[in-house]
């Protein structure tokens, strides 16, 4: 009795039926998707510039607590931009088709291992990076409360306690699953 040899053989796309094919091709639909998240980066850069030339211009005249404050915003701006890199390089690489970035020395480092569930841990932790920015923002103003053009009340300070700490959780709950989800000794 002979045995074949084991070969997987690996279909040409274009000899699948034509509804699977015509569902495979339907994730270039994101295309357009992941070019507007590309804009609205253009626009995070604008507003970088804008805000770090507000800085320098008013550097004379603004105070500690306003540099820091402004700062802060700098960095949310950061933050946020990163985030959109990861939705868009990430995702378009998961449910899109590879950019192929094997060789090319610039490539992320975490792009390499990508998935649908490391995105979504990703996405958390950046979430959670943006949401503590906002929090420490709220909470550098919230000396001026009782005071007049006071910014936050004590409720709106409360609630982005609670919202912050559900992300947290949420990431957690995440992490959580992944990790469950697993088959014994993968690791990702």
């Amino acid at each position: 009795m002979t045995t074949e040899p084991h070969s997987e053989t690996v279909r040409d796309p274009r000899t699948l039926r034509p509804l699977p094919r015509f569902i495979f091709a339907s994730r270039w639909l994101q295309l357009p998707l992941y070019v507007g998240l590309i804009v609205a980066q253009v626009v995070y850069v604008f507003l970088f510039l804008k805000e770090l030339l507000h800085l320098v211009i008013e550097s004379p005249s603004v105070t500690e607590q306003q540099a820091m404050l402004i700062v802060l915003g700098l960095i949310d701006v950061v933050m946020i931009s990163n985030l959109l890199i990861m939705v868009i390089v990430g995702g378009y690489e998961t449910f899109v088709s590879r950019m192929e970035l094997n060789r090319h020395p610039d490539q992320p480092e975490w792009l390499s291992h990508v998935n649908a569930s490391v995105l979504k841990i990703k996405l958390a932790m950046a979430i959670i990076g943006i949401s503590s920015i906002h929090l420490l923002r709220t909470f550098i103003e919230a000396g001026t409360l009782g005071k007049p053009n006071a910014t936050y009340t004590e409720a709106a300070i409360m609630w982005q306690s609670i919202i912050h700490g559900l992300f947290i959780l949420s990431a957690i709950g995440i992490a959580i699953v992944d990790k469950l989800s697993q088959p014994p000794g993968d690791h990702h």
